[in-house]
């Protein structure tokens, strides 16, 4: 996983950069102990730790973390709070150009000839068959980082 601030996040540390960043208020070792499945607050805090020295968290007074600042991360795209795959964009464009051909097709079938309905028929089947694809492809990728690999030993 890729950012803008040169540091590369992987397995338990990228974890709880997404637990705190998906909290959206400051948390402590403890609620990232139990949010990100961990073994101990002192496994949490290590990582933790890594975190601000990365310049993503910062620390207020109180020893809670907060998000200072949101990593890129390739192929997905933060909305809000959430990080949602580059596919389900793709899959949410083609169900738009599904449902204007089909509004096309419903006002012209009618009036229209054999092969203008056939020509949308193939039209529409294409871009169904897209939609499905990138759908399938986006909830698998939204599974993956969901599921991000959290180990319970310390790293």
């Amino acid at each position: 996983m890729s950012n803008d601030v040169g540091v590369e996040l992987e397995g338990t540390t990228f974890s709880v950069y997404l637990f705190v960043a998906k909290e959206g208020k400051p948390v402590g070792p403890r609620d990232v102990m139990r949010g990100a499945h961990l073994s101990s607050p002192s496994v949490a805090y290590r990582h933790l730790q890594k975190l601000e020295d990365s310049g993503l968290l910062k620390k207020n007074e109180y020893g809670e973390y907060s998000l200072k600042k949101k990593m890129k991360v390739n192929g997905y795209h933060w909305i809000g709070r959430h990080l949602l795959p580059n596919a389900m964009f793709y899959f949410y464009f083609f169900l738009g150009l599904f449902i204007a051909e089909s509004v096309v097709l419903a006002i012209h079938y009618a009036v229209e000839t054999y092969e203008f309905k056939v020509f949308f028929a193939l039209g529409l089947s294409i871009t169904g068959i897209a939609m499905i694809l990138f759908l399938k492809e986006g909830l698998s990728l939204n599974k993956k980082i969901e599921k991000t690999p959290v180990r319970s030993q310390d790293e």
